[in-house]
C-alpha cells in the first residue's frame, strides 16, 4: 500500500467526533482488501476482522480512532456564526483559519479576526477567547440560524515536507489508522493463531465511547490503542516529548498491562526496531484508559506516533515512524496465542 496516499485521503476527509461517516467510508474501502470481513456498528465504529480459523480463538483488537476535533455552531449574530469546540481545540490557532461547515451542501467559511488597524492598543498581543470569535461564511442572519447544530472542521491541506515528513489536519489519529492498514498488509498471508480485529473507533476526542462500545460487543482478550504522542520541538519539554523519525513510542504505566509493554519491547529489540518509552503514571490520554475497565477488565497497551502541533490543521509527523510501528504491531500479533501463554487465558 501507499502509506502517503492513504494518509492524504483520510486527512482530507471530514469526520469530527460523532459525525465520522465520510471518514469511515473512506477508511472502509482502504481496509476491505486486507481483512476477511468489514462492517460498521450503530455507534459509528469501523470493524475489520481477520479470522485465524481456529475454534474459540483469542480476540485481539488494534484500535485507532477515526474522529477529529472540530466545532459546532451554536448561534448567529448578524449572519456571523457562534460556535463551541468539539474536543480539545486551542483558541489561539483559530483566528484567520479557513473552515468547512458540514451542511448539505458544505459551506466554506473562515474565523473572523479584526485587522491590526482597528484593534485597540495591546489587543494584538492577546489571545482572543473562543466566546468572542465568529465564523464568517457570507450568510444572512436567517441563513446562519438555520445552521445551528451543524458541525465544522478546520481546513488544512495535506502537504509533503522534506524527506518522509508530512503535514496536515487530523493526523491524530488518521495516521494511527494508516499504521493499522500497514500492519494488516504486513500480516497478509501469514498464519495467525488469534482472531485479529482492526478497529477504527468513533468519538475518542469527546468520550472514548466507540472503543468502549466495541469492547462490550467483542469482549477482546487484548486491546492495543495506536494513537499519537507529542513530538519534540525547540520549545517543548524534553522529558515529555519524543523525537520524530526515530521510531515508535511504547507506553508503560498503570493504564498499561505489563506483559503487553514487555512484549512490545522484546519484539522491538529482536527486530532491531528503534523505540522509546513513554511513562504514563495515570491517564494515557487514549482509548486504552476506558477500555481497561470495560466488562470484567481488559488487557490494554498503547503504541504512539510522535506528532508535532497536535489538534491543529498543521499536525506534522514522519512516515518512517508509521512503518516502524506497523512492523512492531505485526510482530506483536504473530504467534501471540502461542507466546502469550497464561496472559491470554480467559
Amino acid at each position: 500500500m501507499d502509506i502517503r496516499a492513504s494518509l492524504a485521503a483520510l486527512s482530507a476527509s471530514s469526520g469530527p467526533s460523532g459525525r465520522e461517516q465520510q471518514t469511515l467510508e473512506q477508511a472502509m474501502e482502504l481496509l476491505r482488501p486486507l481483512v476477511d470481513e468489514v462492517s460498521r456498528d450503530r455507534f459509528g465504529n469501523l470493524i475489520g476482522v481477520r479470522r485465524c480459523g481456529k475454534e474459540n480463538a483469542k480476540r485481539v483488537v488494534l484500535d485507532a480512532h477515526l474522529d477529529e476535533v472540530g466545532l459546532v455552531i451554536t448561534g448567529a449574530k448578524d449572519g456571523f456564526l457562534r460556535f463551541r469546540p468539539v474536543g480539545g481545540i486551542d483558541p489561539r490557532m483559530l483566528p484567520d483559519r479557513e473552515v468547512t461547515i458540514l451542511s448539505d451542501p458544505p459551506h466554506f467559511g473562515l474565523v473572523a479576526v479584526l485587522p491590526p488597524h482597528v484593534q485597540r492598543a495591546g489587543d494584538a498581543n492577546k489571545s482572543v477567547p473562543m466566546s468572542d470569535l465568529y465564523i464568517d461564511a457570507g450568510l444572512t442572519q436567517e441563513e446562519g440560524e438555520m445552521l445551528i447544530g451543524t458541525f465544522v472542521v478546520i481546513r488544512g491541506p495535506f502537504r509533503p515536507l522534506l524527506g518522509e515528513v508530512v503535514s496536515g489536519k487530523a493526523m491524530d489519529d488518521r495516521a494511527g489508522f494508516v499504521t493499522l492498514l500497514r500492519t494488516a498488509e504486513l500480516l497478509k498471508g501469514i498464519p495467525l493463531d488469534v482472531d485479529l480485529y482492526i478497529l477504527g473507533s468513533s468519538r475518542e476526542e469527546v468520550n472514548g465511547g466507540g472503543a468502549v462500545v466495541h469492547s462490550f460487543t467483542v469482549a477482546p482478550h487484548c486491546f492495543i490503542a495506536v494513537d499519537v504522542t507529542h513530538a519534540r520541538t525547540p520549545d517543548g519539554p524534553k522529558d515529555e516529548t519524543f523525537p520524530a523519525g526515530k521510531g515508535t513510542v511504547i507506553g508503560i504505566g498503570s493504564n498499561i498491562t505489563r506483559w503487553i509493554s514487555q512484549r512490545f519491547m522484546d519484539k522491538a529489540n529482536e527486530l532491531d526496531l528503534p523505540w522509546d518509552l513513554d511513562v504514563m503514571p495515570g491517564h494515557s490520554g487514549t482509548n486504552a484508559w476506558r477500555v481497561q475497565i470495560a466488562r470484567e477488565g481488559i488487557a490494554t497497551g498503547v503504541l504512539s506516533l510522535p506528532l508535532k502541533y497536535m489538534h491543529s490543521p498543521v499536525e506534522t509527523l514522519d512516515l518512517r515512524d508509521l512503518e516502524i510501528s506497523a512492523q512492531l504491531l505485526a510482530a506483536f500479533v504473530k504467534d501471540l496465542a502461542k507466546e502469550g501463554g497464561e496472559f491470554l487465558a480467559d
